[in-house]
């Protein structure tokens, strides 16, 4: 798995290992989940991210593959309670994810409420322990530059392995002006990944180039394919 800090020069030519091959549509069947499992796999892609339900199929289809599992939690509002995101992470994590990307506490960050944006952070690092790295959404089209630093730092206290730019079920997504703001906050101890509306191999170099070291596509085939 590809997770160079070295925001300037990505290596191109191992673009597969910087994607998290993501399909989160309400509507996706087993069916769906088993052929992204096989596309992660065949193209070596970084980990599948998928929603919790499917995270013990995942674990099974990509079992020794080099592949991970990553769930969502709290997704895609981050609206439920701290506990309720604890325990989803946890549950994934016993089943066999090893990376959680879960959405931050948006309304508290609109508030100001810092100390609740961590705590809630912290409850699903905690609830994973060992067993998983965190990644926190923090829907960058929702908040300022300032809110975006916050957030950043409330993630990085709290012992999260990365901040993670959107769901791709709000507003907007990935920016390479977000991406370098967060990578500018967290320095290299953290990692960054630029999500939501990535789509060609031109927009997946721009956001490594601007400071992201993981990649969350829906369009991984495309991106990395020639042509």
């Amino acid at each position: 798995m590809k997770d160079s800090m070295d925001k300037f020069s990505p290596d191109i030519s191992k673009l597969n290992s910087y994607i998290d091959h993501t399909l989160l549509k309400p509507a996706a069947t087993g069916g769906d989940i088993a052929r992204l499992c096989r596309e992660a796999i065949e193209y070596r892609f970084a980990s599948v991210c998928v929603n919790s339900r499917f995270v013990p199929l995942c674990s099974r289809e990509l079992e020794n593959s080099g592949v991970a599992v990553c769930a969502v939690v709290g997704f895609p509002l981050g609206a439920m309670s701290a506990g309720a995101k604890a325990y989803e992470a946890r549950l994934a994590a016993e089943q066999g994810a090893t990376e959680v990307d879960m959405v931050m506490a948006l309304g508290a960050a609109k508030s100001g409420n810092w100390d609740e944006v961590e705590g809630d952070i912290r409850a699903v690092v905690s609830a994973v322990e060992s067993r998983a790295i965190v990644k926190v959404i923090i829907e960058c089209c929702l908040l300022t530059d300032d809110e975006k630093i916050r957030s950043c730092l409330c993630a990085k206290r709290a012992g999260a392995a990365f901040v993670k730019t959107s769901t791709g079920f709000s507003s907007g997504g990935a920016t390479e002006a977000d991406v370098a703001l967060m990578r500018r906050t967290v320095g290299s101890s953290m990692g960054v990944k630029a999500s939501g509306g990535i789509r060609t191999r031109e927009d997946a170099i721009k956001m490594l180039r601007a400071g992201a070291n993981r990649l969350g596509a829906s369009a991984g085939i495309s991106i990395i394919s020639p042509g």
